[in-house]
């Protein structure tokens, strides 16, 4: 007899075993496979891609506040001199300060750029160049390009044309091992970001339900399955008719019950778990709760460092990333002492009183003229010893001060005894 006959043989009369069924012994009984025998599994939940996670007003603000944050920051082109660091003027700011191209502003197309880091999990910039330079830069839109090698280098494949890795400006979240895909943040948090929305999904069912949770009717079952549905309809017109009326009573059939079924929000601390969501969102961006409108536990120190915490590192972070890409593709390996740097003393705008101290231990440690100090704040120069630097003493410019062991200048007035006597 042949194994497979025997065995079909063994197996008549016994009800085929599925592949998800927990009494299959090839299945292991996890917390999972137990859930989806009963129909409870994660794909109940929500499926998540971008525009579905940004209706999460926590994921919201978190790519908002980011990707408006580093495109306010200025960057400034420099080209290091005898004299220091130099600013270059000309295209060249006009590109990553100005206007990257003819159609789209600086915070318009760097608002963009990174708000495909922050949803997508990666930014993608083509470089138009002339033969004077660098002329422009362009949005290239990561869900339409395609990265592979070609040997050790890497292209990238847009509307049908290919561009080397030299000309594309490539900001991703976090690359993977292969060096060419990357994750990305709503991706890896998808699954903080579905409970978020199931607690939304269902907090706004509930209220909209008037607040009635599923009922389960209790009491003489009627005699079959349309007798069921008469009087469950009855049930449901009239707890529909009392929300409707504004009337916290109504009537069901005498002999029957209305037991609420499921878990009681509050009991379930509905509460505490959406704003622990946030909390977990805050985590997938590396970003202070405080940001995200989250003050449960911020005082006021606290707040403050959470700001000192957000430039150090996280903003801090992004800003070098894409100043390496700058300054690799625009300029190359040899860059001949040109760079490009973020400016994040500009995060500082909206803060008067600390820009202006700042600016006066500046002036007052010989660190800046006041002439370079108006310049910042879009002053016009006053020229003369506003040109020079001062230090702190009588505040005056520098070199004026007489030097160790010199004679002081003499008196002349009629208040020296001597100079009356003579």
């Amino acid at each position: 007899m042949a194994i497979k006959d025997w065995l079909s043989r063994r197996n008549e009369g016994k009800a085929p075993e599925t592949r998800a069924s927990i009494e299959n012994p090839t299945v292991p009984v996890s917390a999972e496979n137990f859930f989806a025998f009963f129909g409870v599994n994660s794909a109940n939940l929500p499926a998540v891609n971008v525009d579905k996670a940004l209706t999460v007003p926590a994921v919201w603000a978190a790519v908002a506040f980011l990707s408006r944050t580093l495109a306010a920051i200025p960057r400034h082109a420099y080209r290091d001199t005898k004299e220091g660091a130099k600013r270059v003027n000309g295209k060249l700011e006009t590109v990553v300060n100005g206007a990257p191209n003819d159609i789209m502003g600086s915070f318009a197309f760097w608002q963009w750029f990174w708000g495909q880091v922050f949803t997508e999990g990666r930014g993608l910039a083509y470089i138009e160049r002339t033969p004077q330079g660098v002329d422009s830069l362009w949005p290239m839109d990561p869900k339409k390009t395609t990265i592979k090698r070609n040997g050790v280098k890497i292209v990238y494949q847009y509307e049908g044309q290919e561009y080397d890795a030299a000309d594309v400006i490539d900001v991703p979240f976090m690359r993977r091992s292969c060096g060419l895909r990357h994750y990305g943040p709503i991706s890896q948090a998808s699954k903080a970001i579905q409970l978020a929305i199931a607690m939304n999904d269902y907090g706004s069912n509930f209220f909209a339900g008037g607040g009635v949770p599923p009922l389960s009717l209790e009491g003489p079952l009627p005699a079959n399955g349309d007798a069921m549905k008469r009087a469950t309809s009855d049930v449901m017109r009239a707890v529909e008719g009392a929300k409707n009326a504004n009337e916290p009573v109504f009537a069901i059939p005498t002999g029957y019950k209305l037991s609420p079924v499921g878990i009681d929000p509050a009991k379930g601390q509905m509460v505490e778990a959406r704003r622990f969501q946030v909390e977990e969102i805050a985590r997938a961006y590396q970003l202070p709760p405080v940001f995200l409108q989250d003050l449960t536990r911020a005082t006021f120190s606290n707040a403050e460092q959470q700001d000192l915490h957000l430039v150090k590192h996280l903003i801090g972070q992004w800003a070098k990333a894409l100043e390496d890409e700058l300054n690799l593709k625009f300029f190359g390996r040899n860059n001949n002492g040109r760079y490009i740097e973020h400016n994040l003393d500009g995060l500082l705008r909206g803060d008067f009183k600390t820009r202006m101290e700042g600016y006066g231990i500046s002036i007052q440690n010989g660190i800046r003229t006041p002439d370079e100090v108006r310049g910042l704040e879009n002053l016009p120069a006053i020229g003369g010893e506003a040109e020079k630097l001062h230090i702190q003493g009588a505040t005056v410019p520098l070199g004026s001060q007489p030097k160790p062991g010199a004679t002081p200048p003499a008196a002349n007035d009629n208040t020296d005894p001597e100079a009356k006597a003579a």
